[in-house]
């Protein structure tokens, strides 16, 4: 872990150097296939320790994040291997045989690696101490380990609010439970999933409403019996059977929705630009923000829907087009939680506003990203409010002003988003710093560029 890790952001955020800015482009054209899914990068890691025989990726996201997560992998016993670009192999341990780490977990800015790995030590018997960057330190951990504690894991330390660091103790009787999750949370459904594989009899997640399916949809492809059901009007009921022999299986990975957004909406606020976005992930609990931009009048038009890796992809062709505000419903926010601060941009470009309902979660990611979102497009001249948790953002009709420096608050998603605004703003949007930008998407600034985008 390096010094700065843990120094306050308003230090890092001095560094001149990782100051960028994005001005008005001339049409974007070109295809492009953004890096393979995040989540499912790290699901594939994970399930890849916890199976015994080697697994073979193709396509794995090679930022910062995922990285953290194969770091953690090795530290649990697990011989991890880069075989070329995307194609990484591991050779597991298979569940119950996993190895106590000697150093710290460190998972960097990746809440989402932390909060999965912290599931699958939740189940072992072992120790091992979690920390992150100052982004990651100030996330809340509660979610997790409460339902971790709950079947018979222990939290040793942590610091103040449930944050990390955090020294966890797992256990090797994991009880089952039926648990209830209070929040819409696919990060914590799979973490009591994961340290279910340990345990000797069922394990069942019921949530109120549904999130991504990517680690139930992986357990079986493992080989894992599970079963999923409706539940209410807009849930399931997830139940696991533990201690499964999980298989080796080869894991091609989608192009991940999240980064393609970026191009997605940037095509659409850019005039004269025709993109093609090749190999997006087309499952229907990530799709939120296509579904959201369809109804706001972009022109989209899916390709040659297919299966690959166990996941429904498909191309995009996707034309500029003006905009109209929308009311997004709070329902659909499981569906496309990463994808508001690009939403906000495509809302900022539309006729009319646009409402985004039930962002509480967005307060608790990399960053407040319901703060930071209204704070940004007021720096480019954009009327925005928030109003509890909803946002409201009033559209200028294509003609953003721009010109104003956006703070990222060290948050990947806010940085590309911003950067994006510029492009179409009639003046150029800076960013405060870019270098986390790596840890989901390293190739974002030459990506876009191959398109015509103009960064600075």
């Amino acid at each position: 872990m390096s010094s700065r890790d843990h120094v306050p952001n308003e230090v890092l955020l001095e560094t001149p150097h990782a100051v960028a800015s994005a001005g008005r482009s001339g049409p974007l054209r070109g295809r492009i296939r953004p890096p393979g899914d995040k989540s499912i990068s790290h699901r594939a890691l994970i399930l890849g320790l916890l199976t015994l025989g080697r697994t073979e990726i193709r396509g794995l996201l090679e930022g910062e994040d995922v990285l953290h997560t194969a770091d953690a992998c090795r530290a649990l016993g697990a011989e991890v291997v880069r075989r070329g670009d995307g194609h990484w192999s591991l050779r597991g341990c298979g569940i119950g045989s996993l190895l106590a780490p000697r150093q710290t977990l460190d998972f960097g800015n990746s809440g989402t690696g932390m909060r999965l790995v912290m599931g699958v030590v939740g189940g072992h018997a072992l120790v091992a101490r979690f920390d992150g960057d100052a982004s990651l330190r100030r996330r809340p951990m509660r979610r997790i380990l409460d339902p971790l504690v709950a079947m018979g894991a222990e939290v040793r330390e942590q610091a103040e609010g449930g944050c990390c660091p955090v020294l966890l103790a797992g256990t090797s009787e994991p009880i089952p439970i039926d648990y209830a999750p209070p929040v819409a949370s696919a990060q914590v459904k799979s973490a009591v999933l994961l340290a279910g594989l340990n345990s000797p009899g069922r394990t069942t997640v019921t949530e109120a409403e549904a999130t991504r399916d990517h680690t139930e949809k992986m357990l079986a492809y493992f080989g894992a019996e599970l079963a999923v059901e409706p539940f209410g009007a807009h849930g399931r009921r997830i139940v696991l059977e533990g201690r499964p022999e999980l298989r080796p299986a080869p894991v091609l990975v989608p192009a991940d929705p999240s980064s393609a957004a970026f191009a997605l909406v940037a095509a659409t606020i850019v005039p004269g630009s025709e993109i093609v976005i090749e190999g997006m992930m087309m499952n229907a609990l990530r799709t939120g923000l296509l579904a959201t931009l369809v109804e706001m009048g972009a022109e989209i038009e899916v390709l040659d829907r297919r299966v690959e890796g166990g996941e429904e992809v498909a191309d995009l062709r996707v034309r500029a087009a003006s905009l109209r505000g929308v009311d997004v419903p709070p329902e659909r926010a499981p569906s496309m939680i990463d994808e508001y601060p690009i939403l906000a941009i495509a809302a900022a470009f539309a006729s009319g506003e646009t409402r985004m309902r039930g962002l509480a979660e967005l307060r608790v990611k990399e960053s407040d990203r319901l703060a930071a979102i209204s704070r940004g497009l007021l720096q480019a001249g954009v009327e925005a409010r928030i109003e509890g948790d909803d946002l409201f953002v009033a559209g200028c009709a294509g003609e953003v002003p721009g010109g104003g420096l956006a703070s990222t608050c060290l948050d990947h998603r806010i940085a590309m988003s911003f950067l994006c605004l510029g492009l179409g703003s009639r003046m150029p949007m800076a960013i405060d710093d870019s270098r986390m930008i790596a840890t989901s998407y390293p190739a974002f600034r030459a990506d876009m560029e191959r398109l015509g985008a103009q960064f600075s």
